[in-house]
């Protein structure tokens, strides 16, 4: 797995995959990059994918010291940087969509074109979770919790079919300290006042019946980033990507193959 140190000396590890213009993948909350695992094909046939192991997943580093969604894009433009990547195409979704967020607001000349998927610009702006849903994942039994969150990601019928293993349930490798440096990159992201300064074209996914990340964000982001464009897919629930990936996927190739022709990344 190839890994590249950053500035504070953690080591991320990332993917690369396919040939043509790059797609960055950034996946949800305490995740590494299987969270894309069985969807990133979809973009294969014109697009390479380029996913990281957040520090404290997969193969990375997991120290123990304050995350934030925007060392999480440091991350990515160290990445980039390695890889001789000017400008990429990026999709984010849940904490990933935050992560790229800040990606696109702080790094604008190297994020080409932007797609946001079941996430929320965060902070006092944004629309929470209602308590429900905070007391069935704070369950103490975690067979309940998993359960819980399962059906937060997923509709009955897919689940009934598909019975798993998910791997957007969380990374099992994960030590305890990263998974609540995790939580906290994502509970303190406020992107608020970062969302007009946003200049990629933007396209924002979201399923309608989203418990996890209430559909109502994706308005609030859609009237707040310039040049902001939104779809909502009808009974979709957060992993909407994964169980709707046959519109979901298709909604971004068509988003990105509506922009103008880029040259491919360089070899490496």
């Amino acid at each position: 797995m190839p890994l590249v140190a950053t500035p504070d000396g953690t080591r991320i590890a990332f993917q690369l995959r396919g040939t043509g213009p790059v797609l960055v993948l950034l996946a949800g909350q305490a995740n590494s990059h299987h969270w894309w695992d069985g969807v990133r094909e979809d973009f294969h046939a014109t697009r390479s994918t380029l996913t990281l192991d957040y520090r404290g997943t997969g193969d990375s580093d997991a120290p123990d010291a304050p995350y934030s969604t925007e060392l999480f894009a440091q991350d990515v433009i160290t990445i980039l940087d390695a890889l001789e990547i000017d400008r990429a195409d990026v999709y984010g979704t849940s904490m990933g969509g935050r992560v790229a967020q800040k990606l696109a607001a702080h790094h604008p000349g190297r994020v080409r074109s932007l797609i946001l998927g079941c996430t929320s610009p965060g902070g006092r702006h944004s629309v929470e979770r209602s308590d429900d849903v905070r007391r069935s994942l704070a369950t103490t039994d975690p067979a309940a919790a998993q359960r819980a969150l399962a059906a937060l990601m997923y509709t009955p019928s897919w689940l009934a079919t598909h019975p798993g293993p998910h791997h957007t349930m969380g990374d099992p490798t994960m030590p305890t300290h990263a998974r609540r440096r995790h939580l906290s990159a994502s509970r303190t992201h406020d992107a608020w006042e970062d969302l007009p300064r946003i200049r990629a074209r933007t396209l924002i996914l979201h399923g309608t019946a989203d418990l996890l990340n209430p559909t109502t964000n994706a308005p609030l982001l859609a009237r707040h980033i310039p040049n902001a464009r939104m779809t909502l897919l009808p009974g979709a629930r957060h992993a909407y990507f994964e169980e709707f990936r046959g519109v979901a996927s298709r909604l971004v190739l068509d988003f990105l193959d509506g922009l103008s022709s880029v040259p491919p990344a360089r070899p490496h």
